[in-house]
């Protein structure tokens, strides 16, 4: 394919704005292609672009919308090896990652094409007319949910397909009939460029109205403009705490404040608690080691946090842990601006008094394992700087005094994406009171495993109390993403001709709902037996 640089709004291409350009992760040699910065008139009609494709594209049907689904995931898995070359070339992963990342970001529009088959995210239900009720009469009412409306959409930095342009946010968007606006991100603008002509190829084959899908380039001020255009209704992010705090505030000064799910901020505390380590220190300090440096340590579910209890086993441990990092082979990162981030990170935490180094390896640009050791006070410092997401392949170790530490920290920890349980079955049953604190914390929470990794599927969460996201009622990742672009709707004493068919007596579209307080597809009495003797 040749790389435009334009951006993509309905169904033209555009190009007016200043010059951006992408860069080679490691050289920072110029892409011969120029993109161009958005102008405010330009992200205007892309967000006009999505509000005139919403009316038609909220009342298209399951079998529509999951065609357009299924289509962008046939389009993204024919992406051939130029495609991933040029995401190697932006963003320094292997191309062994990135090919599995390519087919997480099919498997994921094809999962939330099976929940929009599947019906149950539109919640329906349904009260039938009680006219005999005394004292008085009920009415007929009827609700399932709808689409929010157009949604601004952030690339994310460390997963240039899955976090991107058809990533979890964009995928369960468009699964709840919402058009999108996509900011590419700066630091994989020919990636993103690839993606954006694979789901346009979609949109044309599966005949969705121009407009469903937009994309636009540019800087921090491009993304202000975006989250302040009047037609958005919700905005998906994720990256730093600065910037997805930034984009809040914004959108809740907007004179119609909307809805912000950004995932933001985690160091994913592991608990180890004895008997694990008795048990399997040397294990468990190889695998975690594995689990700290996997992708550079670019990874929103990175364990930053270690805690254990004092002890010549926790020591033990905690020489293997350094040796294991020490020896992870050093990988470049994925851009100089995140680098320059880590190793200011670091410089923080060891400027702390109490803090020392036990690992950090690094040659030739390239940044390997990071092991820092802090003393207990510091886990309870009213600064809670130990809190602070470093991100990139570095962890902060802490040997605390007793279990009551860790139920110490667990009640005035801040909100993380996962904690981590290295325990027996024994351990979890005695220490309930840790885990009934850990849940009120986290939005997953693992016994005897490893947080990176996110898995896509319905039961998954990937979410947490603030400053994890900045709502944690939702996920970003499984088919409960879906929720955060949906919106109730009462219908009352509607002739059943009028209703929205999902809510019809004939319940066309063959929906799971809730009819008169009971779970059926059956909405109509015998309605299953007249199809058998059909």
């Amino acid at each position: 394919m040749t790389i435009l640089g334009h951006h993509y709004i309905g169904d033209k291409r555009s190009a007016q704005g200043n010059l951006l350009y992408s860069v080679d992760a490691v050289t920072g040699e110029r892409h011969p292609v120029s993109f161009h910065e958005a102008t405010e008139a330009e992200v205007a009609a892309a967000a006009q672009a999505a509000h005139q494709a919403f009316p038609a594209f909220r009342a298209s049907s399951p079998a529509e919308r999951a065609a357009l689904l299924e289509a962008i995931a046939e389009e993204i898995d024919a992406l051939g090896d130029a495609f991933i070359a040029a995401a190697s070339r932006e963003t320094a992963l292997p191309a062994a990652r990135l090919e599995g990342e390519r087919k997480r970001t099919s498997n994921q529009m094809r999962m939330f094409a099976a929940t929009v088959r599947r019906g149950d995210y539109l919640d329906a239900r349904i009260d039938r007319a009680q006219p005999e009720r005394k004292p008085l009469p009920r009415p007929d009412l009827r609700q399932y949910r709808i689409g929010v409306g157009p949604v601004a959409i952030f690339g994310a930095s460390n997963f240039p397909i899955a976090f991107s342009v058809a990533g979890g946010d964009t995928a369960s968007a468009l699964a709840a009939g919402c058009p999108v606006v996509v900011k590419a991100h700066p630091g994989h603008m020919v990636t993103s460029e690839y993606v954006a002509d694979a789901i346009e190829r979609a949109i044309a084959r599966s005949g969705a109205p121009a407009g469903v899908f937009n994309m636009i380039y540019g800087t921090a001020a491009t993304g202000a403009a975006l989250v302040w255009a009047s037609q958005i209704k919700a905005v998906g992010f994720t990256g730093s705490l600065a910037a997805g705090r930034a984009l809040f505030d914004m959108a809740q000064a907007r004179p119609e404040p909307i809805p912000v799910f950004a995932e933001m901020s985690s160091v994913n505390p592991v608990f180890l608690l004895p008997s694990a380590l008795t048990d399997r220190g040397t294990q468990i300090a190889r695998e975690l080691a594995a689990s700290v440096t996997v992708g550079c340590g670019q990874l929103c579910t990175n364990p930053g946090l270690v805690l254990g209890i004092r002890s010549p086993t926790f020591d033990a441990f905690l020489a293997e842990f350094g040796t294991a990092l020490a020896q992870a082979e050093p990988q470049a990162m994925l851009g100089t601006g995140i680098h320059d981030n880590f190793r200011r990170g670091l410089a923080s935490l060891r400027a702390i008094p109490g803090i020392e180094a036990l690992a950090a390896v690094e040659a030739d640009g390239r940044i390997g394992g990071h092991l820092l050791k802090a003393e207990r006070d510091l886990l309870f410092a009213q600064d809670r700087s130990l809190e602070e997401e470093v991100f990139g392949p570095s962890t902060v170790v802490v040997a605390l005094d007793s279990v009551s530490d860790f139920l110490a920290f667990a009640e005035q920890m801040r909100g993380q994406l996962t904690a981590t349980l290295l325990a027996s079955e024994t351990d979890l049953q005695r220490n309930a009171r840790l885990v009934e604190l850990l849940e009120t914390k986290v939005g997953r929470l693992l016994f005897n495993g490893y947080p990176t990794g996110v898995e896509v599927s319905d039961a998954i969460v990937h979410g947490g109390p603030y400053p994890a996201t900045t709502d944690a009622r939702g996920t970003s990742v499984g088919s409960a993403a879906i929720e955060r672009f949906l919106r109730p709707v009462c219908y009352q004493n509607y002739p059943n001709v009028s209703l929205p068919p999902a809510l019809r007596d004939a319940n066309p579209w063959n929906l799971t709902r809730l009819v008169d307080g009971v779970s059926t597809r059956d909405a109509v009495p015998g309605k299953r037996a007249l199809e058998a003797a059909a």
